[in-house]
């Protein structure tokens, strides 16, 4: 008996493949397009734009040298010395051991360089993001809103659970980057499609998207230069990975992403 039901769950996972084999199976034209889709992501000047404040702020983090050099080169735009205190304030500000940063240079020791890292990619990919015409402006605004959304369920998940073992921040900059294969993936389609003869439709991408989120998004980590720990945690937080770290930013956002059903792996 035992035997039998061996056999029949065989059967059943082997039906349950050859199914997912042909759901998954992209179109000759979404191949195509899946191809270019890829190729663009990886031109991170075309993808992220402005490079002339990451760049050196890559190098000063990376060389791990004084913080006043980072603290230079991002005194050097306005627009993201504002944005940085901003977002350092937001995540920080329901802590019952919260202090006001009174100065940038406050905020970016309390933040971290690899939190002031992500913070200003975000925000130099939401200014990218700006540029895109209609209708991709609108549905980018879209993802983009309900990143910040996450981004504050997920901080104050956090408090509620009351743990001071795991920062704010880096709950914070995981979560601005939950739907991020996404909204690289129509930005790379809006570029496609502004240099195309005949444009493709968006259902075309919504497939894409259907079928091959969770590359796009790796490969759009690896081509944009983001950490290893941001990308390991994202794979946490989407319940692809799992960890005995409990401590981990990861484990937070899943909570959230889970009650929005964005997990790119259900629970």
């Amino acid at each position: 008996m035992r035997l039998l039901v061996e056999l029949v769950l065989q059967y059943a996972y082997k039906l349950i493949n050859i199914i997912k084999g042909l759901r998954f199976k992209m179109t000759d034209l979404e191949q195509q397009v899946f191809t270019q889709v890829r190729a663009i992501i990886g031109n991170e000047e075309q993808v992220i734009g402005r490079r002339g404040i990451l760049i050196p702020l890559k190098k000063a983090i990376i060389a791990d040298g004084d913080i006043r050099n980072v603290i230079d080169i991002v005194s050097s735009d306005p627009a993201l010395s504002a944005h940085l205190l901003w977002r350092s304030s937001t995540a920080n500000q329901i802590s019952a051991q919260s202090t006001k940063n009174r100065s940038l240079k406050d905020a970016l020791v309390r933040l971290g360089q690899v939190n002031i890292y992500r913070y200003a990619f975000t925000f130099y990919l939401k200014e990218r993001l700006d540029e895109l015409k209609e209708p991709y402006k609108k549905l980018v605004h879209g993802y983009w809103a309900l990143t910040e959304a996450v981004a504050t369920d997920a901080v104050d998940t956090l408090y509620q659970m009351n743990s001071f073992d795991i920062s704010p921040d880096e709950v914070q900059t995981l979560a601005l980057f939950s739907v991020f294969g996404d909204i690289i993936a129509l930005t790379a389609f809006a570029y496609l499609n502004s240099e195309a003869d005949k444009p493709y439709s968006l259902s075309v991408l919504k497939g894409i998207l259907e079928n091959q989120q969770q590359t796009l998004t790796m490969e759009a980590f690896e081509s944009l230069g983001l950490d290893d720990e941001l990308r390991d945690e994202f794979l946490i937080a989407h319940n692809l990975r799992q960890t005995h770290n409990v401590s981990s930013p990861g484990l937070v956002l899943r909570r959230t992403l889970a009650k929005r059903n964005l997990l790119l792996r259900p629970l």
